[in-house]
């Protein structure tokens, strides 16, 4: 980059135009001054606050080596100056009274982005057939089935041509350049019927997503030069007529899997080449030793995969296909139940009954998975009080009972062939109280072990044809729950993200129901007021010898520990935060505990691959797929 100049008379001559490449060493005496007045208030200043003092410091040019317009820092900026002027001799050096963690926290961006103690990275996997013909389902054939092209992680998902690597990087970064802390690392990967997709793309897609997170962790802060973009589907020009399609199927309104395929044919089956971006045949087989090698890595890695995330259909799951995604390293599944309506799925074509939703949930719990589900009120053939009753049935039966929930009231969207059923009047969105009522009573009816993620489906509002264009509807149920002394009991309303909490002032309780294959035990540390900082699912088999994985029998299983509170550094421990404060370990212990009193010989755990380490310092040896640890029962009987 061409260094500005200095005009006659002293006054800086417009800087050159072009790309604008930041130096944060260029821009450190002037960073510093303002770093100081941020470390010097009280407490974090508010976007306002924040905007008031960078203009009383604008950004300063000419400089040596970039071409700056002038104006203000931008918070990006500002934390790529605190870690320069940290690695230039430390902060204090320069006058600045905070730690880069403490000055982190008061110039992050979006901080609710890592509250929940993990930092998520959302990829979508390419445009591929769906085994689904959903009449609700959106069919943007630039995307994955069921995703949108407005949506701001397809866009990400998009520019990178679905690549995982860059996918990965590119948000690593973005969460790096605006102050999150990227050591623990959630992977959630969305798109279409991830089952449905060949095992070699499968294997080929995670592996890329840990090398992504290698080359991260070993300092890499820019995209590779060189990559072969995969085909661009945002050239594709087609577009699937809803209406059209819901009159039934003709050569002049395909269908997005006809789209699709004749745009990425792909290679035939037992084709063993690659295609232009190093992704694998259909037909190849599966490298799954690279993708072990990757797992190895990143057990002891600096950026390590704390939880690994993919979504199916129920129809899709069987013993192979949980094993299968177990390798992977999954440990959490999003599954669409949709409905627990025979009737409504038929008549939304969805391609499965309830008895599968209740096979899938069954081996799905049985190896241990966080189970994640989907559930659509405004189906059509529905109604509010139908609705509510089938909310009510998912809790009500303990062959359901999901971990996390998404709900998702049906949009319509101008792609989908539930077109046709608005035009001729068969189906019509919920008015606004009909999907208040709704929504409201679905909070009310959410146990405390369940965390609600959504409550309504971040559409943009140009992409829905009729109905509901709110994205705040939780908030508004909320309120109009808490005018009527309710209140949500779910893990989000209640969990800590930026609060202080001291661990020795938690409490544990318990909470025991049944599930499909025995007692689930919801272990919370909970504040005085009900706040929740950490839990821990613990099953326990009815038959624990009976299990179809041979490794897991006798065993109690852990399916999840998580403890709330902003992201803290592996190895650090914060004052006042609830991470690295022993409250892992001690939920741990008392599901140790538990299960020996049950008189379980052993504790399985379904370990991520970056929390390995962890579970082995707290006694786990490691197994095939999972870690386990054996429980002296007698020990517990003489105390």
């Amino acid at each position: 980059m061409s260094s500005t100049t200095v005009a006659e008379g002293g006054r800086a001559a417009k800087p050159p135009r072009g790309r604008y490449a930041f130096d944060p060493s260029a821009h450190a005496e002037r960073i510093a001054v303002v770093l100081r007045e941020v470390a010097a208030a009280p407490e974090t200043p508010s976007p306002a606050e924040l905007q008031l003092l960078l203009r009383r410091f604008p950004r300063a040019w000419p400089c040596a080596d970039d071409a700056a317009r002038g104006g203000v820092y931008s918070k990006s900026e500002l934390i790529r100056g605190a870690r320069h002027l940290d690695a230039d001799g430390g902060l204090e050096r320069h006058g600045i009274a905070l730690t880069l963690p403490e000055l982190l926290v008061r110039l992050r961006r979006k901080p609710i982005r890592t509250l929940s103690g993990v930092a998520p990275v959302t990829v979508l996997t390419k445009p591929f057939p769906c085994p689904g013909k959903c009449i609700f389902c959106p069919s943007d054939v630039r995307m994955p089935k069921s995703y949108l092209s407005d949506e701001p992680g397809a866009q990400r998902a998009a520019e990178h041509q679905f690549d995982p690597y860059r996918q990965t990087l590119s948000r690593l970064l973005t969460l790096h350049n605006t102050g999150h802390r990227v050591d623990k690392v959630e992977l959630i990967v969305l798109g279409g019927t991830w089952s449905f997709y060949p095992e070699a793309y499968q294997v080929w897609f995670i592996r890329r997503c840990f090398d992504a997170l290698h080359d991260f962790a070993a300092g890499a802060r820019e995209m590779q030069e060189g990559w072969s973009p995969a085909i661009d589907f945002r050239r594709l020009d087609q577009r699937v007529d809803g209406v059209r399609r819901g009159r039934g199927p003709t050569p002049e309104a395909p269908s997005y899997n006809r789209i699709v395929r004749a745009f990425d044919p792909g290679p035939r089956p037992g084709d063993q080449r690659r295609n232009g971006d190093g992704e694998p045949a259909v037909g190849a087989a599966a490298d799954w030793e690279a993708l072990a090698e990757a797992h190895r890595r990143n057990e002891s890695s600096t950026v390590r995969c704390v939880g690994l995330v993919v979504e199916t259909r129920p129809d899709r799951i069987d013993e192979a296909e949980v094993l299968r995604i177990r390798r992977l390293g999954a440990t959490k599944v999003q599954i669409g139940f949709q409905s627990l309506d025979d009737e409504v799925l038929r008549l939304n074509r969805r391609g499965h009954d309830v008895a599968a939703t209740r096979r899938a949930m069954g081996l799905l719990r049985a190896a241990g998975f966080k189970i994640h589900a989907h559930w659509m009120p405004n189906l059509y053939g529905s109604s509010p009080q139908r609705d509510l009753d089938d909310y009510r049935r998912m809790f009500g039966d303990p062959d359901f009972r999901p971990d996390e929930l998404k709900i998702y009231p049906c949009s319509l969207i101008e792609s989908a062939e539930l077109m046709a059923y608005w035009q001729d009047g068969r189906w019509r969105p919920y008015s606004h109280d009909e999907l208040l009522e709704v929504l409201r009573g679905c909070l009310e009816a959410t146990p405390r072990y369940c965390r609600l993620t959504r409550v309504i489906r971040d559409i943009p509002g140009t992409d829905i044809v009729d109905g509901n264009k709110l994205t705040n509807f939780r908030q508004i149920a909320e309120r109009d729950l808490e005018r009527r002394g309710g209140r949500s009991l779910d893990i989000r309303a209640r969990e800590l993200r930026g609060e202080r909490v001291q661990a020795e002032q938690l409490e544990l309780r318990r909470t025991e129901y049944e599930a499909s294959h025995g007692a689930e035990l919801f272990v919370e540390a909970v504040t005085a007021d009900d706040r929740i900082a950490g839990f821990l699912r613990l099953q326990l088999p009815r038959r624990p010898d009976a299990t179809w994985i041979d490794e897991l029998k006798g065993s109690a299983m852990i399916r999840e520990v998580h403890v709330y509170g902003a992201v803290v550094a592996l190895g650090q421990r914060r004052e006042g935060r609830a991470q690295h404060a022993g409250l892992g370990t001690r939920l741990v212990e008392e599901a140790a505990e538990v299960a020996a009193r049950r008189g379980f010989a052993r504790l399985a755990v379904i370990s991520a691959i970056g929390t390995r380490e962890w579970y082995r310092r707290l006694g786990f040896r490691d197994g095939e797929l999972y870690m386990v640890r054996p429980l002296a029962t007698d020990s517990w009987e003489r105390r």
